[in-house]
């Protein structure tokens, strides 16, 4: 069953011209944003499907789950993810981001157990802004060492993140190309920081840090479709390094949306080259000589 959390979001039929809306939504944006056109197309052939269909994308979610939603016209993986997510929330992370709206603080909040003050402590302690990134937190540790959580309270969050993410994954998920290679994410690193720091890039005004504009880009490489941005976690303003750490995320027609940080290392064989977080050692072997060339931030 689904339960929306927006105070905007509809009941029952009235879901599909809700959610087609926002899909038009970010096909403008992508478009203002110099996003490919193939993309951009995507979601605005989705919300044709959509606005076309009699049955509800709801009623379809509740009895089929995702799979009923992957077999819809015009809606792959990516796609339905990104429906299950908005019937489940009322709300879209990934149009939030390009709006400059994205705010964990109240995503946070949609899950069950979790209340105003303890959302801000986790979004303040956690370097994360996504559902699955929360859920990662709650498997490595991090999670139950935020004030307020511990070890019991982080394993019921775990079980109510597993139970919400479930209705978002088809049952048979692709073992294949999961990621993008480390090669695909340090070029858009790269690409990102060269371009954001000649002043090539469209800008977003956060909501949080409102004064801190932020360069966004949208780039492929081969299936893979990626965007770039600056972190603007509490964390990163607090340690600094909110010119330094690149968000990036990435999907394609196969996979629902994941991200990943770059960031440059500042210690050990990599010091001074650009990582990927949790991918350190598949980034170093991009480089002829990990420890002696240099890929340092924009800054």
């Amino acid at each position: 069953m689904t339960t929306p959390h927006a105070q905007s979001a509809p009941n029952g039929a009235g879901w599909n011209e809700w959610i087609a809306t926002r899909f038009r939504d970010a096909a403008r944006l992508l478009e203002q944003q110099g996003a490919d056109p193939f993309r951009t197309g995507a979601y605005a052939r989705a919300a044709t499907a959509l606005n076309g269909m009699e049955q509800s994308v709801a009623d379809i979610h509740a009895h089929e789950g995702v799979d009923g939603l992957i077999a819809l016209p015009a809606i792959g993986k990516s796609l339905a993810a990104a429906i299950a997510e908005m019937l489940q929330t009322g709300k879209w992370q990934q149009l939030e981001r390009l709006r400059g709206s994205l705010d964990p603080v109240k995503l946070y909040q949609t899950i069950p157990g979790i209340g105003p003050k303890l959302a801000a402590e986790i979004a303040k302690a956690l370097d994360v802004d996504t559902l699955e990134e929360l859920e990662a937190a709650a498997h490595d540790g991090r999670l139950e060492k935020v004030a307020g959580v511990g070890e019991r309270r982080a394993a019921s969050i775990r079980h109510s993140l597993a139970s919400m993410l479930q209705r978002r994954r088809p049952l048979a998920r692709a073992q294949t190309n999961a990621r993008p290679p480390a090669t695909d994410v340090l070029s858009v690193d790269e690409e990102y920081r060269r371009k954001a720091k000649a002043g090539k890039l469209p800008v977003i005004t956060p909501r949080r840090f409102s004064s801190n504009d932020l360069p966004i880009l949208h780039t492929s490489r081969g299936e893979w479709h990626f965007t770039a941005l600056y972190s603007n976690t509490p964390r990163a303003h607090e340690l600094g390094r909110n010119r330094d750490w690149v968000v990036i995320y990435y999907h394609h027609d196969h996979e629902p949306e994941a991200q990943c940080t770059v960031v440059t290392e500042h210690a050990g064989p990599l010091r001074g080259l650009r990582v990927i977080r949790g991918r350190e050692r598949e980034s170093g072997a991009t480089y002829a000589h990990p420890g002696t060339s240099s890929a340092p931030s924009a800054d």
